[in-house]
This record gives C-alpha cells, structure tokens and sequence, in this order.
C-alpha cells in the first residue's frame, strides 16, 4: 500500500508524459520547477533575465544585487489539479536584504502540500489520514563584479514526505543538499532614435547536488539539476511606459533515459544501469548522450517568450508562452498576468492556458503573489 500511494504520488507531481515518451526525463521533486510566483508565471514560467524582484530566489539570485528597494518580502499561492482536489498547493515566502549597493542576501522558504490522503490496508478498515508533503528552505549570497554584472551563489535544503508509517518500516522523510550558481548583466539605459533602451542577459545553474533517496539502500532519484539562460530588452519610451520582452531557454542537466543493454526496449535493467550513473558524470554526459543524437538533445531544451508592460510602475500587463517538445513532456501553454502597485505593496496575478492535448495540471489555475518593499531606495543606473 505504502509503495503504491509513493507511485500515485510521483504520477500527481511529476510532468505529464504518454505512455510512449519512455525517454521523457524525470527526477524526484519536481515541485522545485514549478513557477512560484505570479509576476513569472504570468510571462510563460521565465525569470532568470528579467527585471529585478522579490521572487527572483527562484529564478536567479543574482538579481538581488541589482534591487532598488532596502529589502522585501513575497509571499505567493499556487493551487494544484485545482480541477480535481482542493487541498494540493505550492505556498512560498522570500526575504531580501540588501547589505549595501554591491551585494544582498536572501532567503526562501517554498512548500509543497499534497492534501490529505486516507491510508486503508482493507476496505472495512479504519482510516489514517496522512498529510504527505515536500519543502526547501534557500538562501544566497549576490555581489556586483562591475556595474552592469553581479553573480550569487545559493544553498538549498530539500525535503520530501512522502513515506508514512506503518509499523514495518522507518519512515523518515527522504533530505537532500543541492547549490545554485547564477548570473545577471544588465546595462545601463541606452538612448535610440524613438526610444531609450536597456539589455539584460542571465543564467542560473540550480539544484546541483547529489541524489536524492527514499529507502535505506533503495534506488537513488536525480534532483532536478537545471541550466536556465536567457535574455532581454526593456523599450523605454517615456518615464510612464516600458515594455519589457524576455526570451528563456532551460535544460535538465539530467541522464535522458535509454536502452543500455542493447535489447531494444527500456527496462528494469535499463534503470538499474540509470541509476548507478554519477551525479558529476550525468551532468556533463545530460548534453550529448541522447539516443536520436543533437536533434533529441535539442527536443530536451524547453523555451518561453514573454512580455510585460509597466505604466508609471503602478500597473502591469504581462503575457507568455511556454513551449516543450511532444517527445519530452508536451507542456504547451500560453499565460496572462497583471499586476498592482500601491505604495510599497504590489499585488500580482496570472492565469495559464494549455495549448497541448496534454492536461497541465496548472490549467486554468488563478495564481496570487504579494510584495513588500520596504526601507530606502537604492539606484542602480
């Protein structure tokens, strides 16, 4: 009962694939890849090269550098299968603070709760309700190289419940460390012919670490070791209106699965011959040991295109889309987002429409972040 509800489990959280997509690419707590916040979810699940903000823990850290504000707080809420249960979120909250106009810390804290679930060994049995759940905890350090460059680097806890007790066996949650390296220019204002201008570019290298496991000599599960890179352009054609477009490009740094031993098919042996593959060794092989050779390799790099426009920093229009390929999950999406600035609170909103034959399940799904900015203001021109 307990290995089957760890099964249906990791079916909910885990990316939509068929049946037939047996090298789609899959790793344990796949709720660290979920957008968090609404600004990001609203520009179609992008951040590492946009603008500075609370939120930016996810996406890339070295963003805090380039803060305008003392420090701030964000506290976001994501429902999930909201089309089907009611009780499955992502709740997150970060911290920033600057140190001085060079450098800033932050902290995260993102939970994933799964609800809860009745555990019966019988049908006539008494029930045991358990509340199987997932967390991080992060924090990082950036710090401006020049004035158009700044670079962080993170720590990461990671905990997932998802074991319960049953009299047989140690159900301890299953921990993991994991660290980010992260990068972020931004050049200073630009004056065009019609319009002023800024470019932005980023990267963000998350969850490098080890494996994560469930049972004490049981099979060990990839973290979800990313590689996000990206770019940008702010048009700036007056002091009341900027449009920000953002372009973002993100591969797993993750084995792709594949036939090892030659039988033609991807088997038990097959993941036995998976799993025993290294954490540094499956870094560096996750970019050219696809079967289909570079076309797969490319089919395994996941891009978003976004928009956001800003009047007078009080209101914002954001727009997005997501693509994966068919082979590798099919996540397919367009987003709409808006936000709301008063003062020092902003409240941001946004909304996911799914363009695959596969269900996302965020699909129609109202996402809500809000911000505080607090302390004095920091220029960073």
């Amino acid at each position: 009962m307990k290995k089957l509800l760890i099964v249906v489990v990791f079916l909910i959280v885990a990316p939509q694939v068929s049946a037939q997509q047996e090298r789609a690419i899959t790793t344990a707590v796949p709720f660290l890849n979920i957008a968090a916040d609404a600004r990001a979810s609203g520009m179609g699940d992008l951040g590492v090269a946009t603008s500075f903000d609370a939120y930016s823990q996810q996406w890339n850290p070295a963003k805090y550098a380039f803060a305008t504000q003392k420090m701030g707080i964000g506290v976001s809420y994501t429902p999930y299968l909201e089309s089907i249960v009611n009780d499955v979120s992502l709740l997150n909250a970060n911290f920033y603070n600057k140190l001085n106009d060079r450098s800033a810390f932050a902290f995260s804290i993102r939970y994933f709760g799964l609800g809860e679930i009745e555990l019966r060994q019988t049908f006539d049995q008494n029930a045991t309700l358990v509340k199987p759940n997932e967390f991080s905890l992060d924090g990082s350090y950036s710090l401006k190289l020049s004035q158009t460059f700044s670079m962080a680097v993170g720590g990461r806890f990671i905990s997932s419940n998802l074991r319960f007790q049953d009299g047989t066996q140690d159900s301890q949650a299953a921990n993991a460390f994991a660290v980010d390296i992260a990068g972020f220019y931004r050049s200073p204002e630009i004056a065009y012919s019609n319009f002023d201008g800024r470019w932005r570019a980023g990267f963000n290298i998350s969850n490098l670490g080890g494996s994560i496991q469930y049972d004490e000599g049981g099979q060990e599960n990839f973290l979800p070791t990313n590689l996000k890179f990206g770019g940008g352009f702010d048009f700036i054609f007056d002091q009341d209106n900027v449009l920000a477009v953002t372009t973002e490009f993100n591969k797993l740094l993750v084995p792709t699965p594949r036939d090892f031993d030659g039988d033609g098919d991807i088997d038990v042996d097959d993941n036995d011959e998976y799993q025993n593959i290294g954490f540094f060794q499956g870094v560096f092989e996750s970019f050219g040991d696809a079967p289909d050779g570079f076309s797969e390799e490319l089919k395994e790099v996941t891009w978003a295109l976004g928009a956001e426009y800003k009047f007078r920093e009080a209101f914002m229009l954001r727009s997005g889309y997501f693509n994966e390929s068919e082979e590798k999950g099919s996540r397919k999406f367009f987003t709409l987002g808006a936000g709301f600035k008063f003062k020092s609170t902003q409240i941001d909103l946004s909304y996911l429409f799914s363009t695959s034959q596969v269900r996302n399940p965020l699909e129609n799904t109202l996402r809500f972040s809000l911000t505080f900015n607090l302390g004095e203001e920091f220029y960073n021109d």
